[in-house]
């Protein structure tokens, strides 16, 4: 089966983009470059443009993620996916998107800032997904249906064969968009092996957690081919810095891939240890260890615990409203998850 032959994707674009011209970055890499108003002078070739195309970045996302290249489009980020999937798909005032709060804030606030809707399909008590839920509250309009799986705070995943049923209702009416930048830290596979026969299914990968590098700003959207090139249309050209293109191939060498599991590895050892030892802690009222690289705590007191350790110098992540007693502890180092244990006890 061929990637991406069966979902209309002109069927859910703004139409008013189907005639946007793409900007024309194509020029010499080789010769005398007389052809783009750059500087002659400059250190590492930085005053030339880099490749408008990433091909030799969309190469090696490829072979790690395991999709062909023209289905990989990097991203300034996760972040710049989801702004980016608004743009292309969201008619301002009329459309909308799912999520299923507690959940990462930005697909509301880029939703927002594109003036679309937001329908909220919390999750269950038990911060799980309720995909008939979100089926049943599917409507005419809503274009971009959101799963973090893993979701950012509560590590709660989506089961493969529950995504791949959920895409199956959506398709046709919404593209289902998952967020898998905790991916690393998970036992569950990756959405990625739907990928091929499912249509209407992107995947936002970012190699800010696993691979430590949130200061480049490198992502991917993984999608069909016709997907994929719809949303590089409301992209700028010359997307991703030279430096920032340097950095992410050699993170993906596969002596760096491998570091790098062995790293997650490490982080989620820590993770469960510190929260098997949180059970015990006398002012913690429930643990939630799913699979991100962090562990969610529900406090009796949670002001005072949050201070106990910003009296540490320790800073954790609090929240408002369904999650108001609880505190997110990203894994640190092993130092650095003693010391926040001492200061919780």
């Amino acid at each position: 089966m061929q990637y991406g032959c069966v979902l209309r994707v002109s069927d859910l674009i703004r139409p008013d983009l189907q005639g946007l011209p793409q900007y024309a970055a194509q020029r010499a890499r080789t010769g005398i470059l007389l052809d783009a108003n750059e500087s002659p002078y400059g250190e590492r070739d930085l005053n030339r443009y880099p490749d408008p195309e990433h091909a030799g970045l969309h190469a090696a996302m490829a072979a790690y993620y395991g999709v062909p290249s023209v289905c990989v489009l990097a991203t300034r980020g996760s972040d710049d996916g989801i702004d980016a999937l608004g743009r292309a798909f969201l008619r301002p005032g009329q459309d909308a998107v799912m999520i299923t709060p507690p959940t990462f804030s930005m697909f509301a606030i880029f939703a927002r800032l594109q003036n679309a809707g937001v329908v909220e399909v919390p999750l269950t008590e038990q911060f799980e997904f309720d995909a008939r839920a979100m089926t049943a509250s599917w409507f005419e309009g809503v274009k971009l249906v959101y799963v973090c799986s893993p979701n950012n705070p509560t590590g709660s995943v989506m089961p493969l064969e529950v995504l791949q049923g959920l895409c199956a209702a959506m398709a046709g009416k919404a593209l289902v968009v998952v967020d898998e930048a905790y991916q690393e830290f998970s036992a569950q596979p990756s959405a990625l092996t739907l990928l091929q026969a499912v249509p209407n299914l992107v995947v936002l990968r970012t190699l800010s957690k696993a691979f430590g590098l949130a200061g480049i700003r490198c992502g991917a959207l993984l999608a069909s081919a016709d997907i994929v090139q719809w949303v590089r249309r409301v992209l700028p050209p010359y997307l991703l810095p030279t430096p920032v293109v340097d950095i992410a191939l050699n993170a993906l060498t596969e002596e760096s891939i491998e570091l790098m599991r062995v790293r997650c590895t490490d982080i989620v050892a820590r993770r469960d240890a510190f929260a098997s030892v949180a059970k015990g802690f006398s002012g913690v009222e429930q643990v939630l260890n799913g699979h991100a690289n962090s562990v969610l705590l529900r406090f009796r007191d949670v002001r005072r615990a949050q201070q106990c350790l910003r009296d540490d110098g320790i800073h954790v992540r609090g929240f408002d409203g369904q999650l108001a007693d609880w505190l997110r502890i990203s894994i640190g180092t092993e130092e650095e998850m003693s010391r926040a244990q001492a200061a919780l006890r």
